[in-house]
C-alpha cells in the first residue's frame, strides 16, 4: 500500500517524546509499504522552530524509509492558548496545501491521526480531491478533554469543535481509537456504527527495552546521575496543564524524611511554574530534566524503581491510557498509576503496579512508603507487566493488525 499520514506530531529522529506514528511506520516499511508523512515543524513541546525551518513554510525529509514533508507551523503554539490555536490552524492549512500540491503520486489511503481535532479537515477534503478512503485516528478526546482541564472556555469555539468532530466521523471510512473507553464512547454516546471502529491501543517498544535489559550497566548509570542510595520514580512526558504535575511536588514534600527522589523528565508549559513552585517550597528531593532522546529515556527508567504516568483528576481521563505507561511495562518496572478508569484498570489486571488517586497528597505518601518496606513487589510486579504488555501491547503486533485492517477495508 501506499500511504499518506497526516500527523502534526510525527518526531524527528532525534526527538524525545511518544513515537508511537514513527514505530508504525517502521514496521510498515519494513512490510514493504511506502509511507509518507505530513508532519508539523515545532515539537508539542517545543518553544521555537528548529533553525533549518526558519523562514520556511515546506522541508522534505527522509527518514529511514519514510517520506516526510514539514510544514509550517506557526511559533505562536506554546505561548498562549490562542497561539496554539492558530499553531493547529496553520497546520491545517499548510498541511491542505502540501498534500494537495506538493506530494505527487498516487495513495490508496490518508490517516489523520488526532488531535489536533481540526487537521480531520485537511484529510477529508485531501480525501475527497485525490479520491482515496480516510482514516481518523482518536488519540485523545477532544474537545471533552481540553474543556474538563479548562483549557477551552470559548463557547464558540466549543460549539465549532463538536461540529467538526461530528463531521469528521462521519465521513472517515474507518476510525481507530487507543481505548475501549474511546470504543465505547464513540458508540454508545456518539453513534458511531461498530462497522466503523477499530481499537489499536498505544503500545510497548519491546526492540529497544529488551536490548538494555540484557546490557545497560545500572550501577554505573546511577551513579554518573546521583541516584545511589535514591528510591527513584521517573515520570517521563508532558509537563502541561492536564498531568498537573505539582501533585508530585506536595508528595515529594510528604515524603521528604525517605529516600524518595522523583524524577520529572520533559517539557511543556506548566514546566517552568511547577520548577517554581519547587524551589520556593524547597522540596529537594523532585528533580526536574529536559527532554531526552528515547534510548536516554529508557536508561533513566531501568535505572528507576517505579515509573508514574499522573494526570489531573477529572473524569475525561478515565478513558486515556498513558503512553509512557507501556514503556515502564517494557522495563519492568512497576508503576505509580496517577490515572483513574481504564489506565488503573490495565495496571490492575496485569498485576504492574498500583494506583494512586490523582492529587491526594495522603495517598501518594501512604502507597510509596509501602512500597518502601517491600523491595520484592518491585521485582514481582515489574515481571508481571512486562509479561503482561509482551502478550497484549507488542508495537510491532499491533502495527501489523492496523495495517491488515486498512487493507481490508
Amino acid at each position: 500500500m501506499n500511504i499518506l499520514l497526516i500527523h502534526q506530531y510525527f518526531l524527528e529522529e532525534d526527538d524525545p517524546g511518544g513515537s508511537r506514528w514513527n514505530e508504525f511506520s517502521k514496521v510498515w516499511t519494513s512490510q514493504g509499504h511506502s509511507v509518507s508523512v505530513l508532519a508539523g515543524m515545532m515539537h508539542y513541546n517545543g518553544k521555537e522552530k528548529r533553525a533549518e525551518y526558519k523562514g520556511k513554510y515546506f522541508v522534505r525529509k527522509q527518514q529511514g524509509a519514510v517520506n516526510v514533508m514539514r510544514c509550517h507551523v506557526s511559533e505562536a503554539y506554546n505561548k498562549s492558548f490562542i497561539g496554539r490555536l492558530w499553531g493547529y490552524f496553520s497546520f491545517m492549512f499548510s498541511a491542505l496545501y502540501a498534500g494537495l500540491f506538493k506530494m505527487k503520486g498516487k495513495y490508496d489511503v490518508v490517516i489523520v491521526t488526532s488531535p489536533p481535532l481540526f487537521v480531520g479537515i485537511t484529510g477529508y477534503l485531501i480525501s475527497r480531491l485525490r479520491r482515496m478512503p480516510f482514516v481518523f485516528e482518536v488519540r485523545d478526546l477532544w474537545p471533552e478533554s481540553a474543556i474538563d482541564t479548562g483549557v477551552l472556555t470559548n463557547k464558540f469555539i466549543i460549539r465549532l469543535a463538536y461540529k467538526v468532530e461530528a463531521f469528521i466521523y462521519k465521513r472517515a471510512k474507518l476510525i481507530n481509537v487507543l481505548t475501549p473507553a474511546f470504543y465505547n464512547a464513540l458508540r454508545d454516546k456518539k453513534g458511531i456504527p461498530e462497522s466503523k471502529l477499530l481499537q489499536i491501543s498505544n503500545a510497548a517498544d519491546f526492540s529497544l527495552s529488551e536490548k538494555l535489559l540484557h546490557d545497560f550497566d545500572r550501577a554505573a548509570f546511577r551513579k554518573e546521575h546521583d541516584l545511589n542510595d535514591r528510591f527513584v520514580i521517573t515520570y517521563v512526558g508532558a509537563h502541561g496543564v492536564a498531568n498537573h504535575l505539582e501533585q508530585l511536588v506536595d508528595a515529594g514534600e510528604a515524603l521528604a524524611d525517605t529516600n524518595v527522589l522523583f524524577l520529572l523528565i520533559g517539557q511543556g508549559m506548566e514546566k517552568d511554574r511547577v520548577m517554581k513552585m519547587a524551589k520556593e517550597r524547597n522540596v529537594t528531593n523532585v528533580r526536574f530534566l529536559n527532554s531526552v532522546p528515547k534510548a536516554e529515556v529508557f536508561r533513566y527508567i531501568l535505572a528507576s524503581e517505579m515509573g508514574a504516568s499522573v494526570l489531573k483528576r477529572v473524569d475525561t481521563f478515565k478513558t486515556v491510557y498513558s503512553n509512557k505507561t507501556f514503556d515502564y511495562m517494557s522495563c519492568k518496572r512497576p508503576i505509580l498509576m496517577a490515572i483513574d478508569g481504564v489506565s488503573r484498570a490495565l495496571v490492575e489486571e496485569a498485576k504492574a503496579g498500583v494506583y494512586v488517586e490523582p492529587e491526594n497528597t495522603s495517598e501518594y505518601n501512604r502507597i510509596i512508603r509501602e512500597y518502601l518496606k517491600d523491595p520484592e513487589r518491585i521485582a514481582k510486579e515489574g515481571e508481571s507487566g512486562y509479561h503482561f504488555a509482551k502478550s497484549n501491547f507488542d508495537r510491532e503486533v499491533l502495527a501489523k493488525r492496523y495495517i491488515n485492517s486498512i487493507q481490508e477495508m
